[in-house]
């Protein structure tokens, strides 16, 4: 059970230093390939944009995504998890250029789970991200996978708030040394 428990540890990390980048973009490629930009927003939680087309589907499709990223054994080796919403144009039916064609634009919601290693300016990354479509669309549901090679733009930077808060924890600790000494 010891050993179970430090492995989980080891696994999970400090949530805190989960990704080593600020902005990373690059190509998608799998199931549907496009351009992918993330961008961390908070602590360990990253916003992606998407733009993709489907290799299979005659459909163009803009995703947004929230992830929570996570460690994996070592601070640039990460799970992420997140949800999102998408807008999809395409055509299902019908030459588009010859009138009474069948275009249907889709909108729903994404999930996405995957892994991603940073190894200097490069980040790599393997997803799963199923989608549902509440409008539209040729399927309800879309399982797609992808490889995303991204470049990391801007190195991660503590954020002022993760510099004012290890100030006041070591403020904290000073106090408590002076107080034990007395």
């Amino acid at each position: 059970m010891k050993n179970l428990i430090t492995f989980v540890c080891m696994l999970t990390g400090s949530s805190l230093l989960a990704q080593s980048y600020n902005t990373a973009g690059g190509l998608r490629l799998g199931t549907d390939w496009g351009l992918t930009v993330k961008q961390r927003v908070y602590d360990n939680w990253t916003a992606e944009l998407l733009v993709q087309s489907s290799l299979v589907r005659d459909e163009t499709m803009l995703t947004i995504l929230a992830a929570n990223h996570n460690n994996l054994l070592f601070r640039n080796f990460n799970l992420y998890s997140g949800l999102g919403i998408h807008q999809g144009w395409g055509t299902t039916s019908g030459d588009p250029e010859v009138e009474g064609a069948i275009t249907s634009n889709s909108f729903g919601l994404d999930g996405i789970i995957g892994i991603e290693m940073t190894l200097g300016n490069m980040n790599l990354s393997y997803d799963f991200k199923p989608a549902i479509n509440l409008v539209g669309g040729e399927k309800t549901i879309y399982s797609q996978t992808g490889i995303s090679i991204r470049y990391r733009f801007w190195k991660r930077e503590k954020l002022q708030w993760e510099k004012s808060q290890k100030r006041r924890e070591r403020e904290r600790n000073r106090r408590i040394r002076q107080r034990s000494k007395n």
